[in-house]
Order: structure tokens, then sequence, then C-alpha cells
């Protein structure tokens, strides 16, 4: 198989992962299990292998300074342990179908991010697709909750977390890169699933007391191992892997089709219904997202004089 081939079914496989979950997570919460006792067996599952994990091909690598530890802490917090949080505590709440689209917004949290802490400049496209990606979000966040949220759910508030979920993990692509490229990418994500869980212990210890293990059906149990073997795990090594091939025009590609997937998977499960009122505001998102994801045009270099050349 061509390496090119290999990226598209890796990049493919992470998307249909990530689509796959706004469903699946819906068959476990809130009836057997609430939103943090999922993120706490998630964020300590996935701690313990990349801790493992770090130690068998990264042995001697370690975090080190000042700067470099306060930023994996950020990283920890920001992308680990509140992105979670959040976005599990607002798909508890919202449907499937708008938390993939509101999750679409992070490109341009990324960008505004660049923008404040990395001085990067901000093009008239780019502000235009700012603005229309934010219409359609708040849109979603605005409107009716539909047939999904139930007595005692308030879909609006649900959306509300997956903006400030989409909002967290946006922000923390722009601090983690430095660490990135510094240490072992093993090394830097066990430190920062190891925050994560500080905060996602506390969390949803009481939650992951309460439920009824011993009447789980199977399919419940499947669920559970698939949100932490699959989502947690086996995306992040896809992608890490593709990462090193792909371009970015590419992976923007990959995240218009993840909540396309998640809207066919949900309608077909009939989780959710896909409205006028929904295609509209994933028009806006996605113009707005495309739109920002674009490259500057560079400046065409200045004609050299004839006379120049010649001497």
């Amino acid at each position: 198989m061509k390496n090119s081939v290999k990226v598209h079914a890796a990049l493919f496989l992470v998307a249909l992962i990530y689509a796959a979950n706004y469903s699946i997570s819906k068959d476990v919460m809130p009836h057997y299990m609430g939103p943090f006792g999922l993120v706490l067996l998630r964020i300590v599952g996935a701690t313990l292998f990349f801790t493992v994990v770090s130690r068998m091909v990264a042995p001697h690598d370690r975090i080190i300074g000042r700067a470099d530890n306060l930023r994996a802490v950020a990283c920890g917090v920001l992308g680990i342990g509140l992105n979670q949080l959040l976005f599990f505590s607002g798909l508890n709440l919202t449907s499937p179908i708008n938390a993939s689209l509101i999750q679409t917004v992070a490109p341009i949290v990324t960008v505004l991010a660049s923008v404040v802490l990395l001085g990067e400049k901000l093009t008239l496209p780019r502000l235009l697709g700012i603005v229309l990606a934010g219409a359609g979000a708040a849109l979603i966040i605005l409107g009716r909750s539909g047939p999904v949220a139930v007595a005692g759910q308030d879909g609006t508030l649900g959306n509300l977390f997956i903006l400030l979920n989409a909002t967290a993990f946006g922000v923390y692509l722009v601090i983690v890169m430095p660490l990135m490229r510094k240490y072992h990418p093993f090394t830097v994500l066990a430190r920062i699933f190891l925050v994560g869980a500080v905060l996602a212990v506390p969390a949803g210890w009481q939650q992951v007391q309460t439920p009824d293990y011993a009447h789980f059906p199977l399919s419940i149990w499947a669920a559970i191992i698939y949100m932490v073997v699959c989502l947690t795990i086996l995306a992040y090594l896809l992608n890490n892997w593709a990462l090193k091939y792909a371009s970015p025009a590419l992976l923007g590609a990959y995240i218009y089709l993840q909540p396309a997937l998640a809207v066919l998977i949900a309608v077909s499960l009939g989780k959710d219904t896909l409205t006028s009122a929904k295609a509209l505001q994933a028009l806006l998102i996605f113009g707005g997202v495309f739109l920002v994801s674009r490259k500057a045009k560079q400046p065409k270099p200045a004609p050299v004089p004839l006379e120049a050349v010649k001497d």
C-alpha cells in the first residue's frame, strides 16, 4: 500500500472514530454513567497507557525547566482536563449533530490564539471567516434544543459547553506545539494526561462509583472500551503518525469530514434529525473555517531589471 493511501486511510479512520463517538456516547450518558465518570475512565486509561509507552520508547526523555513544566501543566488543564469535562458535559445535554458542528470552531480558535500568542497576522478573509463561523455557532447555541433534550436537560447550556470545549482545545493546539517539537511526543502526552487526571479524578470519582456495573449490557461495556481505547489512544496514534506526512490542507479537509460523518451516523441510528436550519448553520461554520484555513498569498518578488542582470 502506498504511503499516501495509508495517510488517507489513517485520517479517515480518525474522523470516523470521532464522528461515531457523538452517537456512541449518548448510549452511555446519562442512563448508565454520568459524563464526568466517563472522562475519568478515559483519561486515567490513557494516562496509564502513555506513561508505560513513554518509558519504553523514550526512557531518558524528561520535561525540564520551569517554563516548560508550566506549559505542560497549562496543556494538561486546557487540552485534557477541561477539554474532556466540557465536551462530555455538553454532549450529555445537546444533540450529536449540534455538538459535531460546534466542534469545528476549534480551528477558528487556534487562529485567534496564534494571533494573540504568536503574533500572526489576521487578514481580512480570516476575519470574515471568524465572523461567519461565529454566527453559525451562535445560531446553534441560541436555537431550539430539539427532541434530544429531555426533561431536566438544558440544550443551550450543552451547546455552550461544547463551544467552551472547542475553545480550550483550540488554545491547547497552539501552546502544545513548542513541547512537541522539543520533547518526544509520548513524553509530552504522558505528562499532560497526568495533569488532566488530577482534574478528572476528583470531578468524576462519585459518578464512577455510582453505576451498577454488574447489570451493564455488553453493548455499554463495548461503548466504554471504545471511548477509552479507540477515541483516546488509537485516534491519537493514527493522527500523530499522519501528521508526519499530511499537509495542513489535507488535515483541514478531514476536519470538515468529521461532522458530515457524525450527521450520517446520528441520523441513520435515529439519534438526531438533520433540519434545514442545521444545514444552514453548518454552511456558515464550514464557510468560516474554510476562509480561516486559507493561507495568505505570498507577494510575488519584484522583477529584476534587465540592466542589473547584465551587470
